[in-house]
């Protein structure tokens, strides 16, 4: 049985693999900007130029470079029997949708979408495998 399980934030994931007895851990750098707008008043004087900032502009981009990572860690995920995600923020709900939308036999070994916090590497190895001897 191949259990896969991955810790995703903004700027990273750690996808390990464990397969009878042996582990691989594959790491993967998302290429996310980051959001900083940049425009707003283009004068001190009331009712002076304004610039008009382009919110959409940014998100389009951003939404653009969510997809692509998760295209990445998609490709990881092709052969897997189970699968857990862990991460902080929505970076792991966002990778969720996006497999219930798009890949749904991969999605459907999704065992459990769960919140944690940052943290070391090998915090995140022992948490995967403590999740994986627990239930599964």
């Amino acid at each position: 049985m191949k259990k896969v399980g991955i810790w995703l934030d903004k700027v990273k994931a750690y996808v390990f693999t464990l397969h009878n007895h042996s582990e691989k851990l594959t790491m993967i750098y998302s290429e996310i900007k980051p959001y900083h707008i940049v425009g707003g008043s283009g004068s001190r004087l009331k009712g002076g130029p304004q610039d008009v900032v382009q919110d959409s502009k940014y998100l389009e981009r951003e939404k653009h470079d969510f997809n692509n990572y998760f295209d990445k860690i998609i490709e990881n995920l092709k052969d897997a029997d189970t699968i857990v995600i862990f991460g902080p923020a929505e970076a792991g709900e966002k990778l969720n949708k996006k497999l219930q939308q798009e890949y749904k036999p991969i999605a459907n070994k999704i065992t459990a979408v769960k919140k944690a916090d940052s943290m070391t590497l090998n915090q995140t190895k022992a948490l995967i495998k403590d999740y994986f001897k627990k239930h599964i």
